[in-house]
């Protein structure tokens, strides 16, 4: 299936490792030339090289912070010296784990400047290239808990929340512009931080038993996706073949959201 995607220039942050990664891949693999954001820049040069070299595409490392107006202007013009942004992967992010009685006025502003200032700046900076190309597609990676919440992390819950009505937003905003927005509400997704944490928490030996029960905990299919699984669902996003989405909240969650 032709997915009207060769050519076209997308940026993904976070694109160094786990989702982004496969985000990274799996729109290279169609075709796309990719710009890869990272803070780490020897690791989005080490990642760029991979795709490049896979998918015989071109491909971009810039090392930048997008929870800084600094960071989201270097990647805004680095994208337009190469050639202009189609496709905008909003997935720079991380989890937290807090109390709201605890949790300092930094760690808001910093979870809040990562979620949702960094859609906004870059919103700003890219929509405008979208548009001197005829139309674009944004998506933003939110989480199953901007509306089923985890109860240890208050922040990450509240900023991914706000990033999901920010995408609603800019949907209606830009809808007449051919730009296409929506968000993505990942469950359980085996990345690097996951495996981290249960071997933290249960050890080398004991980690996989304890990732299987909280996949059990959390019902549905009961297992984690790979972060090509979700890629997958990106990747459909952002081709001609969802040409009548916009605005929309797709869950690609196993079965875990328990609401209609």
């Amino acid at each position: 299936m032709d997915l009207g995607l060769r050519g076209k220039i997308a940026v993904v942050t976070g694109g160094s490792i786990g989702i982004g990664l496969a985000v990274a891949e799996g729109l290279a693999a169609e075709g796309c030339d990719v710009v890869i954001a990272a803070r780490d820049k020897a690791r989005a040069d080490a990642a760029a090289a991979d795709v490049a070299g896979a998918h015989g595409v071109r491909t971009l490392a810039v090392g930048c912070d997008v929870a800084t107006a600094e960071g989201c202007q270097h990647l805004v013009e680095a994208t337009a010296a190469f050639g202009g942004a189609d496709i905008l992967i909003n997935n720079a992010g991380t989890g937290s784990n807090e109390t709201i009685q605890d949790a300092e006025d930094a760690r808001w502003q910093y979870y809040w400047d990562l979620h949702v200032m960094a859609a906004v700046r870059l919103a700003r900076g890219l929509v405008p290239q979208m548009k001197g190309k005829g139309g674009g597609v944004i998506l933003h990676n939110a989480s199953i808990c901007a509306v089923q919440p985890l109860y240890y992390e208050p922040i990450y819950n509240t900023t991914k929340a706000a990033l999901m009505m920010f995408s609603k937003n800019l949907a209606e905003e830009v809808v007449g512009d051919n730009i296409r927005v929506n968000c993505i509400n990942p469950g359980l997704i085996l990345t690097g931080d996951w495996i981290k944490t249960a071997k933290q928490l249960a050890g080398a030996d004991g980690y996989q038993a304890h990732l299987q029960g909280v996949a059990d905990e959390v019902g549905g299919m009961k297992r984690f996706a790979t972060p090509a699984e979700l890629a997958n669902t990106f990747v459909f996003l952002c081709s001609d073949k969802a040409s009548y989405t916009t605005g929309s909240a797709y869950f690609v969650d196993g079965g875990w959201l328990k609401t209609v």
